[in-house]
């Protein structure tokens, strides 16, 4: 049973080796790595043509920058394992954690797992409230609309059955991705599990890069997706 790690970046220079080493130390039996980098202006390109593509199976480079939903969209593309699980590159979440996010799948109990990092047991870095807020108000409302009760709808961890993720048409370049997807599953009827995980957030002066204008997005996507009922 093999999983395959996405890893969508993006001027992540500081910790994509890092990331790749924590991933290929994961207690997992069989694996596959594949990196997406977006267009990375950083050096992010260099680091990976010259030490991680040694250490990973496969890269993907965009040409131009054109978000994460667009990274994910061809991590998912290239994944050839039984289970895909996505990974980001910034380090807010450790590969630690993966035996617990894939226990429900492994087991046969889950099609999708999402990693909440609002259910507890679980160290987290205290960061952000405004933050907390606008997560918990973009979770009630996509909660509201596909009638589920996800407690951390934007989390950035996440694994599915291969075959289930591969179904879903995924339109969103960017942030708008994490809503989408949630609507795209819900409307499949599939079986949804969420398990509390450990997350070490990042500052924006230590990176990080979600804004405003990516909650506006969420909420258009949320209407948008819930709302249309022509294709998942």
């Amino acid at each position: 049973m093999k999983i395959s790690i996405v890893i969508p970046c993006y001027n992540e220079k500081d910790t994509i080796e890092k990331i790749v080493e924590a991933v290929r130390n994961a207690p997992l039996k069989s694996r596959e790595i594949i990196v997406v980098d977006d267009c990375s202006q950083d050096g992010t390109q260099t680091l990976l043509r010259e030490k991680v593509s040694q250490l990973v199976d496969r890269v993907i480079y965009h040409p131009v920058n054109r978000g994460k939903g667009a990274a994910l969209r061809s991590g998912f593309a290239a994944a050839t394992g039984d289970f895909i699980l996505v990974q980001d590159a910034d380090l807010e979440y450790s590969p630690e954690d993966y035996p617990v996010l894939l226990e429900p799948l492994i087991a046969g109990k889950a099609d999708a797992v999402f990693g909440s990092r609002f259910m507890g047991g679980r160290p987290h870095r205290v960061l952000f409230f405004w933050h907390m807020v606008g997560n918990k108000f973009l979770t009630l409302l996509s909660n509201m609309f596909t009638n589920i009760n996800l407690t951390d709808m934007e989390t950035g961890y996440k694994a599915f059955r291969a075959p289930l993720i591969k179904s879903i048409h995924i339109e969103e370049d960017r942030f708008g991705v994490e809503p989408e997807i949630i609507a795209k599953l819900a409307r499949t009827g599939c079986r949804i599990y969420e398990v509390g995980i450990s997350y070490s957030g990042r500052t924006y002066a230590e990176g990080k890069k979600i804004n405003w204008k990516d909650g506006v997005r969420a909420i258009y996507a949320i209407f948008k997706y819930n709302l249309e009922r022509r294709r998942v």
